[in-house]
């Protein structure tokens, strides 16, 4: 009986520390924004009568950063990245060239979307939506 008890004291600890492990989140690295892109022009700021960036951020962004751009999204769980919140001054701070470049350029986990959003002018009414989400 004590065998039996100590067995399942360290498969319950050995348990544990395993899904210490696997919920372990390491920390992001600074992402460094080339100052090409820091410095852009977004030459349609503040466009989108047409809801084109709404429609993208649905079609390519809603599922890791949520339909209100929270970080909530349904796959951000199953990532290693941290989801940033869209709505946050310390994105909503960045230049929208910054934000062009994380958006459609990406890196690691956040995808490259140059072929999926192949039109500049869509791109940016990307960015613009993303501006709508602190509002």
């Amino acid at each position: 009986m004590k065998t039996k008890l100590n067995s399942i004291l360290i498969f319950g600890i050995i348990a544990a520390f395993a899904f210490s492990i696997a919920a372990f989140k390491p920390p992001q690295e600074k992402w460094t924004v080339p100052e090409k892109y820091k410095n852009m022009e977004n030459e349609f700021a503040g466009e989108d009568e047409d809801g084109i960036g709404e429609e993208l951020y649905m079609q390519h962004c809603k599922s890791c950063h949520g339909k209100e751009g929270f970080g909530d999204g349904t796959k951000a769980k199953e990532l290693e990245t941290e989801m940033k919140d869209l709505t946050s001054e310390e994105v909503q701070s960045q230049t929208d060239g910054e934000l062009y470049y994380k958006a459609i350029i990406g890196r690691d986990e956040m995808p490259n979307f140059e072929k999926k959003i192949d039109d500049d002018e869509d791109r940016w009414m990307v960015i613009n939506y993303v501006r709508t989400l602190a509002e």
